[in-house]
């Protein structure tokens, strides 16, 4: 890795990276093709009536199975099963006179096993959940997992970045835990939908896998920044790509504790593009977000409504040429006494991806008052290899005094981190 001089960037001995033996219980409702569909006969019930069939002795035997299988890894699979029994007990004549053991062992059938960050595990955010008394800072990382199918979700991590610097980063838990969906409370979009993680019981256990056809084909990116609201207390607000079928949006994610989760979608212009950022408080009155609906520049969002997005002006253009393909944003913006800090990306020769920084006005985030001719960090011989090569990519960072704790994904595979003191960094920024 190297980095513009006048800024020292140090690269912490942390790594994390993917880890195939982390597993989660996810819904499996196979289909039929559309020309081999039977009318009536849906492919999960036809899988329910062969179990249904199936003596007694033989359903002992399965589900004797089942739980060696699951056990070891995970609990309450008998929960988790009874609850994939529930989505498909309408395609049952009679639901309630199934016998416990068939209940079992139909969830089991329309359950699948998912390693949902056997592939990858990069392109974090982080938040700060509490200081000790010693000044050391506990947080929450999100992380992009791609599993079988390149299929991605969000995963978490806890550590403590301590006083002197150390970052030390909390065992993940062997226990990957599926939420429970449900309607949002209060929300009647039907978009809307509410996570019950109470399962999980620490972060790392957390798994929020697409659940909404809008993210049939993965939730990338998350975007976490701790939002101040009007009475002063912080709740913990994220975008996210969502990739459906035919098309990608923008979503919105709002927790209070981590442990129950709000999905939301983005309306508006900003709402059919990739890499929306949200400040953490209200500016003048009004929600503000960078995005990149034009895939080429960064523009400034301004609203009365956090889901409602119109309009935008542009703010910053490719300019130099580690950024002349694209630039975008590398999370949401920090605020420090000077204004708004941001780290960027920008996209150049060879698909190479880097970062930079950019200062906004903090009274008029659409004026640019500093910006790094060169990139912050770029890919070195050391980073290169991975799925996809040449890319160094963050989605947040946090800020203690002046330093920055920067967390990054590396060759869309893996998570390193580094620290970056803000008064060298301010300096070597262009007017």
């Amino acid at each position: 890795m190297s980095s513009i001089p006048t800024v020292p960037v140090q690269r912490l001995p942390v790594r994390l990276g993917p880890d195939p033996q982390r597993t989660v219980i996810r819904p499996f409702l196979p289909s039929d093709p559309a020309d081999f569909a039977i009318p009536g006969h849906p492919r999960p019930g036809r899988i329910i009536a062969r179990v249904l069939s199936l003596p007694e002795s033989a359903l002992d035997d399965e589900l004797a199975r089942v739980r060696a299988s699951l056990d070891e890894r995970h609990r309450d699979v008998d929960a988790v099963l009874l609850r994939q029994f529930d989505a498909v007990r309408d395609q049952l004549p009679d639901p309630d006179a199934v016998t416990l053991s068939h209940r079992l062992l139909i969830g089991a059938y329309l359950s699948a096993e998912y390693a949902f960050e056997s592939a990858a595990l990069f392109n974090p955010s982080i938040v700060g959940v509490g200081e000790e008394a010693d000044g050391a800072i506990r947080f929450v990382l999100s992380l992009r997992g791609i599993g079988e199918g390149h299929l991605s979700s969000v995963a978490f991590r806890t550590g403590c970045w301590q006083a002197d610097g150390t970052l030390v980063l909390d065992p993940a838990s062997e226990t990957a835990v599926p939420p429970i969906v449900g309607p949002a409370s209060g929300w009647h979009d039907q978009d809307m939908v509410q996570l019950d993680c109470r399962g999980s019981r620490e972060p790392s256990e957390t798994v929020l896998f697409p659940v909404l056809d809008s993210q049939a084909r993965g939730i990338e990116d998350l975007r976490l920044t701790p939002f101040r609201r009007k009475t002063g207390e912080t709740t913990y607000v994220g975008t996210y790509t969502a990739v459906g079928t035919d098309a990608v949006r923008q979503e919105l994610l709002q927790t209070d504790d981590f442990r129950n989760f709000k999905m939301h979608p983005v309306r508006g212009t900003l709402a059919g593009a990739k890499g929306m950022a949200l400040f953490p408080r209200r500016v003048g009155g009004r929600f503000l977000a960078i995005g990149r609906q034009d895939n080429e520049n960064l523009w400034l969002f301004e609203s009365d409504d956090p889901f409602t997005w119109n309009g935008g002006r542009k703010i910053l253009e490719p300019r130099y040429p580690w950024e002349f393909v694209q630039i975008g944003n590398c999370g949401s913006p920090i605020e420090i006494d000077e204004g708004w800090l941001l780290l960027t990306h920008g996209v150049g020769v060879v698909r190479n991806y880097c970062m930079g920084a950019v200062l906004l006005d903090k009274d008029d985030p659409s004026r640019v008052l500093g910006r790094l001719s060169m990139p912050l960090l770029e890919p070195g011989p050391e980073d290169r290899d991975g799925y996809v090569p040449n890319v160094v990519y963050s989605c947040g960072a946090l800020v203690r005094g002046r330093t920055m704790l920067l967390p990054y994904g590396i060759a869309d595979e893996y998570t390193r981190f580094a620290t970056i003191p803000i008064d060298p960094l301010l300096a070597a920024m262009d007017n």
